[in-house]
């Protein structure tokens, strides 16, 4: 089989989720599929973060001088594909077009792009460039999803999604979850942890949140606490962007929480292993791999039970309604009055974090390509009524 691969995510210096996701199963399915030949497909823009391939991998260099670089090789990449002589074309960020004779597989991680355009701008900010950028990524995807054999998502729950928003056949939509990358682990030395919460200004007892994963109902489950508990404690608000919702800067300034925007790495390894407990009542994830770091790095999880959320945790979080503040502060209360529900939920978040490995997503990857090789020719669309 010859697999072609776009792995443009890892020559753009780009980081999150998608990022996270090829980087890690690539290597892992170079690995397991030495008996086919993989032709990688970067870009210039950066250096490929990918280096000593062995012989059945070959890596493909398109050109990229300028922004619009980007949007020509999303559209004519094809024509390089074809070039090798594709049986399998993979596009794992949720778009692209394979080309003739070959197979196109595409990831799709969420629904977001495939949901009706209004749906879609009503979720995200107003300003001109994020709407072009929306606009274009809701076109590319829906037209390229229409186009593949095959798709791959990261939970059941999205591919349920994906099939309501798109009308794509569910049957031919295959769950390959996410995994904890291999730098997570469980810091135990007290010094080290307690050198980062000096150089951060964090205190020694707190709750850990992502400040973009609905903040405003941690903080009202924060003020229904008791005194007691809040008393010396700090909700701590990582944060890749500098420009959270307003209700964070709101309890920053009262002294009820610190914001740390963009912790390093080593950093947020460290403030997951010492956190009382992972806040997590996201509104919406098609995976959630944040619950999966928190509980390889032993914080007891509380998680909402919105979309894969429930599904990624199992049994190994508290689960609440995301707008539910009350049932919010009594699973806080719980966890912060008895280390015997934090040692439970740690352990219970240690096993559950193991049963995923990207070794495990790369091996059910490959079995998607072989299916996508077995499927009858056709788009794989159904007419919606």
């Amino acid at each position: 089989m010859r697999i072609g691969i776009d792995v443009r995510y890892l020559s753009h210096g780009l980081l999150g989720g998608v990022h996270t996701y090829v980087r890690h199963f690539v290597p892992e399915l170079i690995d397991l599929a030495d008996g086919h030949q993989i032709f990688l497909y970067a870009d210039t823009k950066r250096p490929f973060e990918l280096v000593d391939f062995p012989g059945h991998v070959t890596v493909r260099y398109l050109p990229y001088h300028t922004p619009l670089s980007s949007v020509a090789n999303d559209l004519f990449m094809r024509r390089r594909m074809a070039e090798d002589r594709l049986d399998i074309a993979h596009f794992p960020a949720n778009y692209g077009f394979g080309p003739p004779g070959a197979r196109t597989v595409i990831t799709l991680h969420d629904a977001i792009n495939v949901m009706p355009l209004a749906d879609i701008i009503r979720g995200h900010r107003k300003d001109a460039r994020t709407l072009v950028m929306m606009a274009y990524l809701h076109l590319l995807t829906t037209v390229a999803v229409q186009r593949a054999h095959l798709l791959l998502t990261v939970s059941a729950h999205a591919a349920r999604e994906i099939a309501r928003h798109s009308g794509f056949d569910r049957r031919r939509i295959v769950p390959v979850p996410h995994a904890p990358t291999p730098d997570l682990r469980r810091v135990e030395d007290e010094t080290s942890l307690e050198a980062v919460r000096q150089r951060l200004g964090v205190p020694p007892a707190f709750i850990l949140a992502d400040a973009l994963k609905n903040p405003a109902v941690i903080v009202r489950a924060w003020r229904r606490l008791p005194e007691r508990l809040r008393s010396g404690r700090r909700i701590v608000f990582f944060s890749r962007r500098p420009d959270p919702l307003p209700i964070v800067h709101e309890a920053v300034s009262s002294g009820e929480a610190l914001l740390l925007v963009r912790p390093s790495r080593a950093d947020l390894i460290a403030l997951y292993s010492a956190a009382e407990a992972f806040v997590f009542p996201s509104w919406f994830e098609g995976f959630g791999i944040p619950i999966l770091e928190a509980m390889t790095c032993g914080a007891p999880v509380i998680a909402s039970n919105r979309s894969a959320i429930p599904e990624v945790a199992g049994n190994a979080a508290l689960i609440v309604d995301a707008e539910d503040d009350a049932a919010l502060a009594v699973h806080l209360t719980d966890l912060l009055t008895s280390p015997g529900t934090r040692a439970r939920l740690r352990e219970l978040g240690f096993r559950r974090a193991a049963q995923f490995s990207w070794r495990d997503s790369a091996r059910r990857i490959l079995e998607a390509y072989h299916a996508a090789l077995d499927a009858q020719p056709v788009a794989g669309v159904v007419a919606r009524g």
